[in-house]
Order: C-alpha cells, then structure tokens, then sequence
C-alpha cells in the first residue's frame, strides 16, 4: 500500500495529509523512516573529505528529515489523540528509537568527525550562529555517552533504552486512570453547582457515552467541581480519586517505575563523570547548581507558607461558621477559598465565566500579537487530525509566517494538561521551513465554550510558547523557536500571560455570550484586584513539588520515591491542607520523559524573569509600546537558543532581574 508518511506532501502549506493517515502506516514508515537515518549518517562517515563543519556539522542536520517529519506526526497524535493501536505503536518504537538515537551518537567515527571540526573551530571563520551550533552539538554527543568507550557505551545504550520504556508506560498508565475513572452525577448531586459545570458534566458523560452526566478526571472538570460542590464527601471522593492517579494498584501504578527511572538516571549521571543526576541536568540550564534552585525555591517558600498558613486558618473558620467540626482538608480549601473569594471581592467565578468566550480569548491572544508584532491570523480550511482542531494561517505584512493550529477541548484520548508543540519547526538550512505550531489544551465543551479566568491564563501561556516558534527567525533548527535552556524556554509562555491583565484587552474580548456586553468594569475591577488572590496556596503546592522533584535527583536516588517524597514535605512542613500539584505517581512533567526531570523549578526561575520583563514594558510606554515589543522579538522571541539564555535578557532588559518582582507579582512582598 503507499503510505502518506513517506510521500511528499503536496497539501497546503505542506501539512501532514490528516485525512489520508491511517494508523497502520505508522509503523512501516518508522522503521523506512530510521533505515534511510542510519544509511544517510553511515554515508557522511565514509566521506574522505577531512571533516568541515558543512560535511559534518551542516552534513549531520541534513540526515534524518523524513524520521523528524514522520515522528512529529506520531508524538503529536499520540499525545492529543490516542488510542489502543497508537499506544501500543509507542510501547513497541520507544526502545527502539532510543536505540536509534544511541547508534548514531555512540557512533565513534562520526563523534571523532565532530570532535577534529570542535579542535580546529577558532581557524575555522565560522559564524556566532554555526560557533554555537558546533558547541551544542558537540556537546550533545559528549552528553549522550560518545566519549564513552567499551561495557560503559554498552550500559549506556542499555539505560536509554529503558528509560524510554519506563517513560512511555509511566504516560499510558497516567493517561489509562485519567480515562477509566468517571462517576456518575445523580439530579441530587448536581444540585448547587453552576450550570457551566453542569452543562461540562453532560458533556463529558456523552463523550463517554455515559447515560448522564459524569464527573472526569479532567482539571476542567475537576477542578470546578471541588471549588463548588457543596457535598463535603462526595469532593472527598473526587479529591481521592484525583490525586490517587498512577497509585491505584494493579498494572497502571508508577511507584516502582519512578523509583527505576530515578536510579537509571544516576547511574546515567555517574558513567558521564557526575556525582548525581541534578548536578548533570542543570549544568545546561541558566541555574547551573542544584544550590542555586533551591536558594530560590526557598526565597519564595517561606512568603508563600506564612500566607497559605494565615489563609487556611481563616478558610477553616469559614468551616467551622458550616458546622464542620476538624482541621480542613485538601478537598475543603477550593470550597471555601472560593466563597472566601465571592465574598471578599464580590467575584463569583459562575458570573465572570459567561465573559471568558473562548472564541473570544483566541481573538484577545491574537490581537495582542497582532499589536505587538504585526501578526494577522486568518482561519484556514484544511484537514486536521481531530474534528475539534482548528487551524489558521499566520502573516505579516502579507508575507507567510507559520501555520497555527489549536486542539482546546478536553476528551478521553488526549493526556491531560496543556503544551504546545511543533508538527515542524522554522530554520533556513539546509531548506526554507516554515512552522507548524499546535497549542494543546483541556478545557470543558460548551455552547459556547466558557473558561475560567485560569484557562483564560492557560490560553495565554501557550500561546506565548507559540508565538516563540512563529517568530523564530535562525538558520539551524536545533536552535530554532523553543530550542532552548529549560529553564528559559517558559520566559515566553508566562510574559505573554500579562497582556491577559492589560484592562484595555479584558475590556474590549470578555464580552457576555448572551447579551454580547462587554464586562463591566466594576467586575473588571474585581478581576484584576483578585489576581493575586489564593497565592499562597498556588505557590506552596507548586514550590513542594520542584524541591521534591529536586531531591529526587540529588545525592543517591531513593529506592522508595514515596517515602522521600514524605521526608521532603515533613521537612518544610508543608500545610496540613495542601498537596504537591503533582504527587510522584503522576508527575508526568518528571517521568514521562529527560524534558523537565531535576527542572519542574523552570517555571519559577523564569518567572523572575517574566515579572521583570513586563515592568519593562510598563516602564516604557505601557503593554503596547512598539520599541519593547521590537527588542523582546529580537532578543527572545526571533533567537531561539542562537546565544545563551542569560545573554539574551540581558539585551533585552539591560540586566539581570531579581527575585522581588516575582514576589511582587505574586502578591507576596512583605
């Protein structure tokens, strides 16, 4: 049969032929695609030209390109779409395509190619772009194990092969209890709660099949749920079986799988020279140390314990005010936080969500990027892999920039959360390619579609990590967009979150979907005096989990995650009402995958930097002003990972920030 995989895409804009892709043709076109890798490497080998950086360097990026194409097809569906036959495609080629990966950089002759072009670079007359090209790929070899010889270049392909196993059963068995458990809402039961809640229950009950309304895993569901159902057990039930994700017994727990995952990844760490796998993950980032997380992890830990303390102690006076005799619980703080918050800001979340239109917040993202960078977005009719996906056609000036395509609603095959991620990313070498960015979110369906003021926030921050791949503008695509520092690649993301606050934005998109009326500006007021609102609590469960996450990865790893996890809460007395965001049993950030293991703590360290940054554009001439937008495109947005991650702010901000504006903008300052 002629599998669409691995013909030319002659589609519009070159997008993946959806319509035409079958999940069969996923496996031959995986292995076709890694044969015509590995022989187009083993050809670069055996030039006997001396190594260049275009025969090797530029020779290397030239190899694998139907590999890169076919597997943007395949993780994206697998992680927004799933089902039985993708999930066994995935358990089946994760070994495998980490065999792949050590074959080629355990490859010796071609790490001896590198290494002649990395020795000889300073005669080389090479650009900065190809300067920092040659280092980061040098350095990827090394750090993959090329320098390795002998039992230890074995054990090492040996270690990667199982940490991909481990990592992809880790996601399915994550995935398989976010999709098995529902549970039926009676008339009874859906009595107190709003009627978008309620309409998100019917929702998901049909999507599922289910002769009613259903209460999912879904944190568009969930979370709702917990912060106004009235029936204290039954957001006990809902809370247990939330955070008991991946710990449930039987064959979806990922207890021993974390706990084998955190092991390989020392004894990773200590074959390439390092003393734990910490102090070789963040010797990349912008942090560098393990001390150096952790010194501001803890700045901001103990601000945010005192509020979330002074907090739970009024929400369990609220309790008490109940007739509920006891300490509050983790199923109770949502509850009463949020009847604290209508009362304290006259904020009723079931009131603001009709003017948070989700047609009309991807109006607002647009139109910001439209402000600042000249962007114009117009809706293309092409086919998609989901009939909830849409997609539109990025310009400027009339010129072609990207193609972005949006996948919002939650359902059973998509794992939960929110990214974004490239079906192909931007580069000029060795050919023109232009973007193809998906956000991927999980909000409840509606009609319309309303989110809450947190979903509104998520929309924003994906769509930053989208603009930071549209904008792009480098030669190489390992440098491209988000091929940066983990621990900067969220600047983008989390800056973009303010234009959501910019009054003038909220003021002219959070219009009321049925009368059409923009928000009043009294609840505009209310939204904006609330933003800082639960801060503490926000902070403390995110905090825990970056030390937890940190301490998983210093010193010897635990045979016991669970156990450590334990030790690390006691040790920073965590509150008795607050749970990590993520226990260690669905801490897929961590887990699934290298990405942002020993770096959940990424977000807050660019956080520093998000808060400063927007100062800079209140400093100047306000959300808008044109010169800022100019410098954070060319600096940020536009260089991709061309220079290191803190000599770009600098020639965006002039300095380095500290942490006082993110204590700021959390509302945590003393």
């Amino acid at each position: 049969m002629t599998n669409p995989l691995l013909e030319i895409w002659e589609t519009p804009f070159e997008l993946p032929p959806f319509d035409r892709i079958e999940d069969a043709h996923f496996a031959p076109a995986i292995d076709a695609a890694m044969a015509e890798d590995l022989a187009e490497v083993e050809a670069l080998v055996a030039q006997q030209d001396a190594p260049t950086f275009a025969n090797t360097v530029e020779g290397l990026m030239r190899t694998g390109a139907r590999l890169d194409r076919v597997l943007g097809v395949f993780y994206n569906l697998a992680g927004a779409d799933s089902n039985p036959a993708r999930e066994e495609i995935m358990r089946e080629f994760s070994p495998k395509l980490a065999a792949h990966s050590a074959a080629i950089y355990g490859n010796s002759a071609l790490f001896a190619r590198i290494e002649a072009v990395w020795q000889a670079r300073d005669g080389l007359d090479l650009t900065d772009e190809q300067q920092r090209v040659l280092m980061l790929t040098r350095r990827a070899f090394v750090r993959a194990g090329a320098a390795l010889e002998g039992d230890d270049a074995e054990r090492m392909k040996a270690i990667q092969g199982r940490l991909a196993t481990l990592g992809t059963r880790f996601a399915q068995n994550l995935l398989a209890d976010e999709r098995d458990w529902q549970r039926a809402l009676s008339d009874a039961e859906l009595e107190g709660l709003p009627q978008f809640l309620v309409d998100a229950a019917k929702a998901a009950g049909k999507e599922r099949g289910a002769a009613g309304p259903v209460l999912t895993l879904s944190r568009s569901v969930i979370v709702p749920f917990l912060q106004f159902c009235p029936n204290r057990s039954l957001r006990e039930d809902a809370w247990r079986a939330w955070v008991a994700r991946g710990e449930t017994g039987g064959e979806t727990d990922n207890r021993a799988i974390a706990a084998e995952i955190l092991a390989l990844r020392q004894e990773r760490a200590q074959l390439l020279g390092y003393d734990d796998f910490a102090s070789y993950k963040l010797e990349t980032e912008m942090a560098k140390t393990p001390e150096a997380v952790r010194g501001l992890l803890m700045d901001v830990w103990q601000p945010a314990k005192a509020r979330a303390e002074a907090d739970a102690a009024v929400l369990e006076d609220r309790m008490r005010d109940d007739g509920v005799n006891g300490p509050l619980q983790a199923w109770d703080w949502r509850y009463y936080s949020e009847a604290r918050r209508r009362e304290e800001f006259a904020l009723d979340e079931a009131e603001l969500k009709p003017y948070l239109q989700l047609d009309r917040m991807i109006d607002a993202a647009f139109d910001c990027a439209g402000r600042l960078f000249g962007l114009a977005f117009t809706p293309l009719e092409v086919p998609l892999y989901h009939d909830d996906c849409r997609a539109w056609e990025v310009t400027r000036g009339g010129e072609h920039v990207a193609v972005f395509i949006g996948d919002y609603f939650a359902r059973a095959s998509k794992r939960s959360g929110a990214w974004c991620s490239a079906f192909r990313s931007q580069r000029r070498f060795p050919d023109v390619q232009t973007p193809v960015v998906v956000n991927v979110c999980n909000f409840a369906k509606g009609d319309p579609a309303l989110l809450s003021y947190d979903d509104a926030r998520t929309l924003f921050h994906e769509f930053g990590h989208a603009l930071h791949q549209m904008l792009s503008n480098v030669t190489y695509d390992m440098i491209s967009g988000t091929s940066v520092a983990r621990d900067f690649v969220e600047l983008p993301s989390q800056l973009y979150e303010h234009w959501l606050e910019v009054p003038e934005v909220l003021q002219t998109f959070a219009t009321h979907a049925e009368t059409g009326e923009s928000m009043p500006r009294d609840m505009l007021d209310k939204v904006l005096a609330a933003a800082t609102y639960d801060m503490g609590f926000q902070t403390v469960e995110y905090v825990a989990s970056a030390l937890v996450d940190l301490a998983f990865h210093e010193g010897e790893p635990p045979a016991d995650p669970m156990a450590k996890q334990a030790e690390v809460l006691a040790g920073l007395g965590m509150p008795e009402a607050i749970v990590m965001r993520h226990a260690t049993p669905h801490f897929a950030h961590v887990f699934t995958g290298d990405g942002y293991s020993s770096g959940y703590y990424s977000y807050m360290w660019s956080e520093v930097m998000d808060a400063d940054a927007f100062e800079a554009f209140e400093e100047a001439g306000g959300a808008f002003d044109p010169e800022m937008a100019q410098k954070l495109e060319r600096f940020i947005l536009s260089a991709g990972g061309s220079e290191e991650a803190d000599v770009l702010y600098t020639k965006f901000r002039g300095r380095m920030p500290g942490v006082e504006a993110l204590l700021k903008g959390r509302g945590l300052a003393a």
